[in-house]
């Protein structure tokens, strides 16, 4: 009764905070630029990724799963999970597509900022613990991870593998507590994945299976979604799954939080720089350098000594006093303990993931603040040719999303030509007919434009 009541108090999370709704349903919310300023991310302004809609999950009848490539199949209780060691670690969770919004040619997908991360404090029992009780084979290849998650329509289920090698690694956690609380609903209650340096593709929510496999997994969202070139190409270009590899580790990135892109500064006025910084597999961030002049000279900053993790982020800051009125442009570059550093220029791929481009902040140092300060860097929205919505459009496309997230493309016609051809891979309903009616809609009224 005890347990069964707990799930219930747990069925409504705490409300969030300032978030930026990406998307209402499924629900996909971006922190915004203030939240860098937290070394460990509040609960309530945690971004929030979804597929589908959020599982209710009763923890008295919930089990953990493990099967496949071992030699004692479990079915654990959460008292039985929780009687594993336990561990605790800081991990920085990112969305793949952090930072799509800013490629250009713009790709589809959730138009993320820089806000579709969090560094979070994560306790549970390690997955090589788990499933070497279950005595995992050597015949083990991968661990492939489900949820509680029901997918919409005909949507595939989603499920993730990972390595065997990743899936063994003692920082691979299962955790049942974030930042000290038990799991929100809304980031996997009861159970989820931490896979840390790796984009949260992998971080599977509501695990409630665990299935070794002796080969590589054919479902499709490893075999057609969260696939990466693995090289540079011919920017607009469309590249079959095929030809891709799974996104992974994250790369080395940082974040200017503050000042704000447009800010006015004074005069003789010294000002702090701040951000964020983190890194994948490779190794944690060593150092960050700041350029107030466009990148003709870099100075290094000031990383925060107490927050040396292995996957955490490490703040940084950086004191500047600018000496005359000009238009400045600062830039912000991390590098990690393997050298890799950020570049200055993105490469491109057609799902856009990995953004970690040098981070751009514009400002107006000035001898007096206007009175009337318009928000700079903004460039005002084009008008666009108004096209009226297909009758069947709705029943279509509306049954796994809701309009703001069509809203907030900027797609050609070709590129909406393969979008639907993804859609109806994942189990949309369109009849020959009514393609070019949904073609004509979404390009006339949802094309390339200025944002």
């Amino acid at each position: 009764m005890f347990l069964a009541l707990g799930a219930l108090i747990r069925a409504d999370d705490l409300p969030k905070r300032d978030l930026l709704t990406r998307s209402a349903r499924p629900e996909d919310l971006e922190m915004p630029l203030s939240g860098f300023a937290d070394y460990i991310t509040p609960i309530d302004r945690f971004f929030v990724r979804t597929h589908v809609a959020v599982p209710t999950v009763n923890l008295a009848s919930w089990r953990l799963n493990v099967e496949g490539e071992v030699t004692a199949p479990l079915a654990l209780t959460m008292q039985e999970v929780k009687g594993l060691p336990s561990v605790e670690l800081m991990a920085v969770a990112e969305c793949a597509g952090n930072g799509r919004r800013f490629y250009d040619p713009p790709v589809p997908g959730v138009q993320w900022g820089n806000g579709a991360v969090g560094n979070g404090r994560w306790r549970g029992v390690r997955l090589p613990d788990v499933l070497r009780k279950a005595g995992i084979k050597a015949s083990a290849r991968e661990v492939l991870l489900n949820g509680a998650d029901v997918p919409f329509g005909t949507m595939p289920d989603f499920e993730r593998s990972i390595p065997i090698k990743k899936a063994l690694d003692a920082n691979t956690l299962l955790a049942y507590e974030m930042n000290g609380e038990p799991l929100p609903v809304k980031h996997g209650f009861p159970l989820r994945a931490i896979v840390p340096g790796w984009a949260g593709d992998s971080w599977t929510k509501w695990v409630t299976s665990i299935r070794v496999l002796d080969r590589e997994y054919e479902g499709f969202w490893m075999k057609r979604a969260y696939r990466h070139p693995g090289k540079p190409v011919v920017p607009g270009t469309p590249i079959e799954p095929e030809r891709m590899q799974p996104v992974t580790s994250l790369r080395v990135k940082s974040v200017i939080a503050a000042p704000a892109d447009g800010a006015f500064l004074l005069v003789g006025a010294p000002v702090v720089i701040r951000g964020a910084a983190w890194s994948g597999d490779a190794g944690p961030v060593e150092a960050v350098d700041v350029s107030v002049d466009g990148g003709r000279r870099w100075r290094p900053a000031t990383l925060h000594r107490d927050q040396r993790t292995r996957f955490g982020w490490r703040q940084w800051e950086f004191e500047w006093t600018p000496s005359q009125d000009a238009y400045y442009t600062l830039l912000a570059r991390a590098r990690d303990t393997a050298g890799n550093i950020q570049p200055l220029d993105q490469e491109w791929n057609p799902s856009g993931y990995g953004w970690n481009v040098v981070p751009r902040t514009r400002i107006n140092v000035v001898r007096e603040l206007p009175g009337d300060r318009a928000p700079a860097g903004i460039a005002p929205a084009a008008s666009v040719t108004t096209v009226a919505q297909p009758a069947s459009f709705r029943s279509s496309c509306g049954v796994c999303h809701e309009e703001d997230l069509i809203r907030q493309q900027r797609l050609t016609r070709a590129d909406w030509d393969r979008e639907i051809n993804k859609m109806i891979g994942w189990g949309a309903k369109l009849t020959d007919e009514d393609r070019a009616g949904f073609l004509d809609y979404l390009s006339g009224n949802f094309g390339p434009h200025p944002r």
